[in-house]
């Protein structure tokens, strides 16, 4: 899903009429001080990482002047929390807070539900994953009706919340539904609600994700990549998410895997389907090979995708092989995929004379597929260590990984020599 930062979460929940704290983010200690001292009291300077558990790992740090802010933010900036380096941070008025609530709305898969699923509890905060599962209460929400106030009120009364504040949580609630629904969100969670020494309701915090399906729906909200990433969106995502989000025929996905251009033994990958996926990722990791990026072309893609997405795996520096990984039997045509592999391969290998390829294509229109491959790569210059194969290895993991390796062990020691003999 398209994470937002809190800070970016905070102001659509503002704007859906949700009561926010007072504040903004900063890129420098000295921007945190400026709004800490324009807010004029005591603030919350909070890090803006995509990675929850920021208090219990001292990203959020509450202080009284502008000094102090600038010194925490100092502290907070450049860190990195759960793999995200942060390079913002939220400068908000510090709550008095009176008690804590958590809420969230998500989506609801099981096969008797289907659809969205709002939970509450009158025990929010950092702890939320330690609260007893009778204190935490669900409803589920019709997709064609929506939150009704007396759904709310009814869940609300179950939760404990006292009859003269009831009419305000269920009026909260009702617009974080609309808000959810609105901005095409797949989750919606604000951990804690807040309810202030002088009775306010304010989301002190916000998790928002926007299904990627909808991010076009969403220009408004400027999200780069409509995708989830384990870490911070590398160029290679970047180029990725263009290929995708420029011909959504079939799949063309492109993710970094944490390739390190200094270490030997990294390979280009593109596998054909998810499940084809996992079995050349457990081919690579058995003879001490490395993925360097995950790449899919599966969903009968047409083959200028394809040739986008291989030129883009082939294409990162130093690497030590590519391997077309098609694992299965696949329905789609493959000769899509062999016209575009030759084409890209036809366009790298000169370039990279001598790399190892080893391509694994099954399926419907196999043969021809094969025979596009042996043609378009039998004159082509640089194209030394080519290896094709059809449904005789389509599950053969171990056949494909040790040639996969004899190739690479060849290439690492030509370069070797190469750099011996310069």
């Amino acid at each position: 899903m398209a994470k937002l930062l809190e800070y970016q979460g905070k102001e659509w929940l503002r704007k859906a009429g949700i009561p926010v704290p007072v504040g903004r983010a900063a890129s420098s200690p000295e921007e945190a001080e400026q709004i800490a001292a324009e807010l004029g009291k005591p603030v919350a300077v909070k890090a803006q990482v995509q990675a929850g558990g920021r208090g219990k790992s001292g990203a959020v740090k509450l202080v009284n002047t502008p000094a102090e802010a600038r010194e925490a933010a100092t502290s907070i900036l450049g860190t990195v929390i759960k793999g995200y380096p942060v390079r913002k941070v939220l400068v908000e008025e510090k709550l008095d807070i009176a008690r804590e609530y958590y809420v969230t709305i998500i989506v609801n898969s099981a096969r008797n539900a289907r659809c969205p699923m709002m939970m509450f509890s009158t025990e929010g905060g950092m702890d939320i994953e330690s609260v007893p599962e009778d204190k935490i209460f669900r409803l589920l929400i019709s997709p064609l009706f929506g939150l009704e106030v007396y759904d709310a009120v009814d869940m609300l009364v179950k939760a404990g919340i006292p009859n003269d504040q009831v009419t305000t949580f269920a009026n909260l609630l009702v617009k974080l539904w609309n808000a959810y629904k609105k901005y095409d969100c797949f989750t919606l969670e604000i951990n804690p609600l807040v309810m202030t020494a002088d009775g306010q309701l304010v989301a002190a915090d916000c998790k928002m994700e926007v299904d990627n399906s909808s991010v076009y729906r969403h220009p408004e909200m400027g999200i780069e990549i409509a995708r989830d990433f384990p870490h911070e969106p590398t160029e290679l995502d970047r180029i990725g998410w263009g290929i995708e989000k420029a011909d959504t025929r079939g799949s063309g996905f492109v993710m970094s895997m944490g390739f390190d251009e200094k270490s030997p033994g990294y390979i280009g990958y593109h596998p054909i389907g998810g499940g084809s996926a996992m079995m050349g990722m457990d081919a690579l990791n058995k003879v001490g090979l490395k993925p360097a990026n995950y790449a899919d072309t599966s969903g009968n893609p047409v083959a200028s995708k394809v040739y986008r997405v291989a030129k883009v795996v082939l294409s990162q520096p130093n690497i030590d092989g590519y391997l077309l990984g098609g694992f299965m039997m696949a329905n789609q045509e493959q000769w899509h995929h062999a016209h575009a592999v030759v084409k890209a391969l036809r366009e790298i290998l000169p370039k990279k004379p001598g790399l190892p390829c080893v391509l694994l294509l099954c399926g419907n229109k196999e043969e021809e597929s094969l025979a596009i491959l042996r043609e378009g790569l039998s004159n082509v210059e640089g194209a030394t260590r080519v290896e094709i194969y059809g449904r005789e290895h389509v599950t053969d993991t171990d056949f494909i990984g040790q040639r996969l390796l004899a190739l690479v062990k060849e290439y690492q020691a030509e370069k070797r020599k190469q750099g011996g003999d310069q």
